[in-house]
């Protein structure tokens, strides 16, 4: 007796579904963010879609995990050009499409608490251990104060990136070198 194999399960089929759902929830948010429309622009159909995720907040969860930033290789000798290597690499993440208004989906009430755990996790909290490394080396390194809110000067370095967003879409010439060195000057350095 011959046995029946099904169809081959497309490889791609995951990534594809990962993407349109990542770009969903960076266009409509997560309330309007639809399964049906992820997966007929993924080129598939909903059972198929259901078969990977339960759901939207399992399917939402899973685009933010798969968008990782991505890690620096090991830190630099030199802490301040660290810190300008590293809001560079910012500054490219945050300009790709779609990446400046999934910062807006995170923030908005409906978005699942999962969704938003798995964002944090995965995106803000590596880049904020990054640049908090770079500070305590300098710090180590007697090239900032002993005493500087590092807590603080962290949250500035990405955060001045969205405050300005609001204010105006095009970024400033040399952003990255422009605000690693006013962070700089505020943590004593020189």
């Amino acid at each position: 007796m011959t046995r029946k194999t099904g169809r081959a399960r497309d490889a791609t089929i995951d990534d594809r579904i990962l993407a349109v759902a990542r770009r969903h929830l960076a266009v409509y948010g997560y309330e309007r963010m639809s399964l049906a429309a992820v997966a007929q622009e993924a080129g598939t159909t909903r059972p198929a879609l259901y078969r990977r995720w339960p759901g939207k907040a399992e399917l939402a969860a899973a685009a933010v995990a798969s968008m990782e930033e991505e890690q620096q290789a090991s830190p630099a000798a030199d802490p301040y050009a660290a810190l300008v290597a590293e809001l560079e690499d910012f500054q490219r993440g945050v300009s790709r499409p779609g990446r400046l208004s999934l910062v807006g989906t995170m923030l908005q009430d409906t978005t699942e608490p999962e969704v938003l755990a798995r964002y944090r996790a995965r995106v803000i909290a590596p880049r904020r251990r990054r640049i908090l490394a770079i500070l305590q080396s300098a710090q180590h390194s007697g090239l900032i104060d002993a005493d500087a809110d590092l807590e603080i000067a962290v949250t500035m370095c990405t955060g001045s990136w969205y405050g300005r967003a609001l204010a105006d879409p095009t970024p400033p010439d040399r952003w990255p070198e422009r605000t690693a060195a006013l962070i700089w000057r505020a943590l004593g350095g020189h």
